[in-house]
């Protein structure tokens, strides 16, 4: 896919790899940037950055996601690419409030839902479009302490996966985001999370943008910013009992277990 001329909107657009992603698809010659996220100032900042449309929306509540479609379909023209991006790091321990699990579950996997949900009958009706979804690879490798995090990105690459699988024929492309540590308003917490995702160094959401641009001209399902991750997942699924070894030492290592 290329980017020029079409239309694309960002979820979480609001500060991070959400305002990066816009701020390129603009300068790969976007034809119009629809900047979303639940912080209006932010996402009219990010629009006024790319000249785009800036919208306010709640991605766990289905209503607004269905809305942010619509206004878009009608006022600026057809989503060429839907960019699920909005994400939460919350729910770190199995005894977090059940609120925090809900509300990871909610935005980190049903907001992908929501949007293929309203979206999809319209791409299919018109021979196609694309979904790029924002999961992590927490999604393909589990996490050090974030574990709602890490069950809910999961699942997100679960519903990818399924996506792509019922509608491939339909013209309809779908892409997962998996990165490791970058540097966004998330990772800004001091936590243990946040010190395994970095362990292979910190990017900037800029240089994300590479691997994004990258992976959506070839049309790959998965999009790797930090490379050493397929290796990761190789060495998971060849051998799982020595992988969860390692990840046990790890977690020890980090968390200062005994």
């Amino acid at each position: 896919m290329e980017l020029a001329d079409k239309i694309i909107v960002v979820t979480g657009a609001a500060s991070g790899i959400g305002r990066a992603m816009a701020v390129r698809f603009k300068a790969e010659g976007a034809k119009q940037i629809v900047a979303v996220d639940i912080n209006i100032e932010g996402a009219q900042a990010t629009a006024e950055m790319v000249d785009g449309v800036a919208m306010s929306a709640d991605v766990s509540r289905e209503e607004d996601i269905q809305r942010v479609i619509e206004e878009t379909e009608s006022n600026v023209g057809p989503i060429d690419l839907f960019c699920s991006n909005a994400g939460v790091g919350m729910g770190e321990r199995i005894n977090s409030p059940n609120q925090e699990w809900q509300m990871s579950w909610d935005i980190n996997v049903m907001s992908h839902v929501y949007a293929a949900r309203h979206l999809l009958p319209l791409m299919v009706a018109r021979g196609g479009g694309y979904f790029l979804n924002t999961s992590s690879a927490a999604g393909l490798l589990n996490q050090i302490g974030g574990a709602a995090y890490g069950v809910t990105k999961h699942a997100a690459v679960g519903f990818g996966e399924w996506l792509a699988i019922h509608h491939k024929h339909e013209g309809v492309k779908v892409s997962m985001l998996c990165p490791q540590a970058v540097r966004t308003p998330m990772t800004e917490t001091d936590n243990d999370a946040t010190a395994a995702a970095a362990s292979n160094g910190m990017i900037e959401p800029e240089e994300l943008c590479d691997t994004v641009v990258e992976g959506l001209r070839d049309e790959s399902f998965m999009i790797l910013p930090h490379p050493i991750v397929l290796d990761f997942m190789r060495n998971k699924t060849s051998n799982y009992d020595r992988w969860i070894g390692g990840m046990n030492k790890l977690m020890k290592k980090i968390t200062g277990a005994l």
